[in-house]
């Protein structure tokens, strides 16, 4: 029992949290929609799906240094896929109870964030390759597969402005994907991963995610200003503010000192942006709905 304990662990079920803004996010968009399926559509994303990407990604690392969520990740064994293979079935069985469709979406996605990490494949060693992966899959994807499951057709999550909303939840990933991998160059370099922030450096990471996000900002406050939702301009620019400050604040800092660029830092700014982001969405989402 206690070799699944540590295992569990390695889930990291807490860290779903930073992924949390584009399921808010997909349903600020819209004007309604099944209260209960969306909060099924959670527990399946944030409980079952995130944790067993997270669980096959440290099975395959075996990463001895400070992860995403765990500074100290205990030692990898093999009950970790056994938790792993089990949360699988269980997402794509309950997203069946859903829909055919978004089972089928759920399913392409544990095999899209496993080719990521699998020895045989290992997208994570190519750059480019897997940054678009991640960013389109973890984005515009979860995005439309969140809307898919609470209820809408096919031809509504292809219309537009839809898949423009969609488009800005992949560019705030590049944003944010990056920064994740900015402590720990050394151990990816070690196993052989060329990601995208250790090609980058630290100061051509830090600029990367600055483009990313203010494209993704400024694509989203036109497709606001465009449908004459200017109340979400002012609750997006209020909920981020402090986004900026702790990213500007960081950056200067850490292009001084390279021991800022570290794993506290790193998660206290996707702690900060997901709660910051989560919450925006959030008051658009009741704004919307109640007022």
């Amino acid at each position: 029992m206690q070799s699944y304990r540590s295992a569990l662990i390695l889930l990291r079920i807490p860290f779903s949290v930073y992924l949390m803004p584009v399921f808010w996010f997909a349903l600020s968009t819209l004007q309604h929609f099944d209260v209960w399926r969306a909060l099924a559509v959670f527990f399946i994303l944030h409980v079952l799906v995130y944790p067993a990407s997270n669980g096959y990604n440290s099975y395959y690392d075996r990463d001895e240094e400070s992860i995403g969520g765990l500074e100290h990740p205990p030692k990898v064994t093999r009950e970790l896929m056994h938790l792993v293979l089990l949360f699988d079935v269980l997402a794509v069985a309950f997203a069946l109870l859903l829909s055919p469709l978004f089972a089928g979406l759920v399913a392409l996605y544990l095999l899209i964030s496993k080719a990521y990490s699998y020895e045989g494949i290992r997208l994570k060693k190519y750059p480019i390759l897997s940054t678009f992966v991640v960013t389109v899959f973890q984005g515009a994807f979860t995005f439309l597969m969140v809307q898919v499951g609470v209820g809408l057709t096919t031809a509504e999550v292809l219309q537009q402005p839809n898949v423009w909303f969609a488009l800005v939840s992949t560019l705030f990933l590049c944003g944010s994907y990056p920064l994740t991998q900015i402590y720990q160059h050394q151990e990816d370099a070690r196993r052989g991963d060329r990601t995208l922030s250790l090609i980058l450096g630290i100061k051509g990471t830090y600029l990367f995610a600055a483009v990313s996000l203010l494209l993704g900002s400024a694509l989203l406050l036109w497709l606001y200003f465009t449908q004459q939702q200017l109340q979400n301009i002012v609750i997006f620019l209020i909920c981020t503010a402090p986004i900026v400050y702790f990213f500007a604040g960081w950056v200067m800092r850490g292009l001084k000192d390279v021991q800022v660029v570290n794993y506290k830092n790193t998660m206290l700014m996707n702690k900060i942006s997901s709660v910051c982001i989560s919450l925006a969405f959030i008051l658009m989402l009741v704004a919307n709905l109640y007022l």
